[in-house]
C-alpha cells in the first residue's frame, strides 16, 4: 500500500501549491477519483472549482476535454453525432467532447435537464449511446462537475437521480485570510497550471484503483457503516434515507481515503472523514432540520463506533 505514497502525497503538494489552503478538499477530489467515482463540485463562482479540474488532470496525467454547460446545450454536443462522409457515402460518427480520460462539466445546472441527461449513461455505464450504438469511453474516464448555487440566476437544479450518479459533491468555500492574501500577491494560477508535471500516468492511476478495491473492511466496519445507513432512514431527519447503492459509494470513498493514507485496511475514521461527502448531496432534509452537510454531520455524533 506503501509503494505509491510517496507519488501521492508529492501530487497533494503540487495541487496545495496552485490551490492554497484547501487540502483537506484536495484530498477528498482525489480519493473520489481513487475510488473511481465522479465529483461535483458546488459552491460560488471564482473560489476555484475549475482551477482544481484542471490541476488533477494534469497532475494525473489525464486528457481533459472542458464542456461549458448552457441553456442552449444540446446531448449531440457532448455526445457527438453522425456526419455524412462525402468522400465514401456514408454517415460516420464524430465524438463529441465526452470522449476523454477526465470530462470538466463546467457550470452543469445551467443547461436544461435535457442536456444535463447526456451525462447519465456515460456516468453509470461508461459507455455511451447514440443513434442505436454503443461507444465505450476510454480508461480511466472520470467526470468532474462544477455547479453554482441553485438560487443564482439561469440555473437548473440537478435532479435527485443525477445527483446519486456522482461519489462525492464537495464544496470549497473562500479562502482564509493567509492564503488569500498568498494568492492575491502570488503568481498567476493559469501560468502555474501551466508548468505543472504529471505526478501519475493513467496506468498507475488505473492501478491504485484497484488497489483501493483490495483495502481491507472489516466486519465491524461494515457493521458501523450498516448503522449510519440505517439511521439516515428511520432517525427522522431526512425525507428518505441512503440507498444501498449509496452504501457502496461510501465503502469504496473509505478505501480510497485510506488507501490516501497508506494503510490497508479502513478504520472508523475513514468513513467519517468522506461520510458528508458522499451523503449530503444525496438527502434532503426534513422541514425544519438544519441544512443537509450539518444534518450528515450530526449522524455522526448519534451513530456510536461499535
Amino acid at each position: 500500500m506503501n509503494e505509491h505514497r510517496s507519488e501521492l502525497e508529492a501530487l497533494i503538494a503540487a495541487a496545495n501549491t496552485v490551490i492554497l489552503g484547501k487540502e483537506h478538499q484536495i484530498r477528498l477530489a482525489l480519493s473520489c477519483l481513487l475510488a473511481g467515482g465522479d465529483l461535483l463540485i458546488e459552491d460560488l463562482p471564482g473560489v476555484g472549482k475549475t482551477t482544481l479540474a484542471q490541476v488533477l488532470a494534469r497532475l494525473c496525467g489525464l486528457q481533459m476535454r472542458r464542456i461549458q454547460f448552457t441553456a442552449d446545450l444540446l446531448p449531440a454536443d457532448i455526445l457527438g453525432a453522425s456526419v455524412y462522409d462525402r468522400e465514401e457515402g456514408t454517415l460516420r460518427f464524430r465524438p463529441g467532447p465526452i470522449f476523454a480520460q477526465l470530462v470538466l462539466a463546467d457550470e452543469v445546472n445551467r443547461a436544461t435537464p435535457k442536456a444535463q441527461s447526456a451525462l447519465l449513461e456515460a456516468m453509470e455505464e461508461r459507455q455511451v449511446t447514440v443513434e442505436g450504438a454503443s461507444y465505450r469511453l476510454p480508461q480511466p474516464f472520470f467526470v468532474i462537475a462544477t455547479q453554482n448555487p441553485d438560487q443564482q440566476i439561469g440555473c437548473f437544479p440537478l435532479p435527485e437521480s443525477q445527483l446519486d450518479r456522482f461519489l462525492m459533491c464537495i464544496g470549497l468555500g473562500y479562502p482564509h485570510a493567509a492564503a488569500e492574501r498568498a494568492l492575491l500577491l502570488g503568481e498567476n494560477r493559469r501560468r502555474m497550471l501551466q508548468r505543472l508535471e504529471p505526478v501519475l500516468d493513467p496506468a498507475t492511476l488505473r492501478a491504485l484503483q484497484e488497489a483501493a478495491t483490495e483495502v481491507h473492511t472489516s466486519a465491524a466496519l461494515v457493521d458501523y457503516l450498516q448503522a449510519l445507513l440505517q439511521y439516515t432512514r428511520t432517525g427522522g431527519r431526512f425525507l428518505h434515507g441512503l440507498s444501498p447503492r449509496s452504501g457502496l459509494a461510501l465503502r469504496r470513498a473509505a478505501q480510497a481515503w485510506a488507501l490516501l493514507h497508506g494503510r490497508d485496511h479502513a478504520l472508523p475514521e475513514d468513513i467519517q472523514a468522506v461520510f458528508s461527502s458522499v451523503a449530503a448531496h444525496r438527502l434532503q432534509p426534513r422541514e425544519g432540520a438544519g441544512q443537509a452537510a450539518v444534518e450528515t454531520e450530526a449522524v455522526l455524533e448519534r451513530v456510536p463506533i461499535p
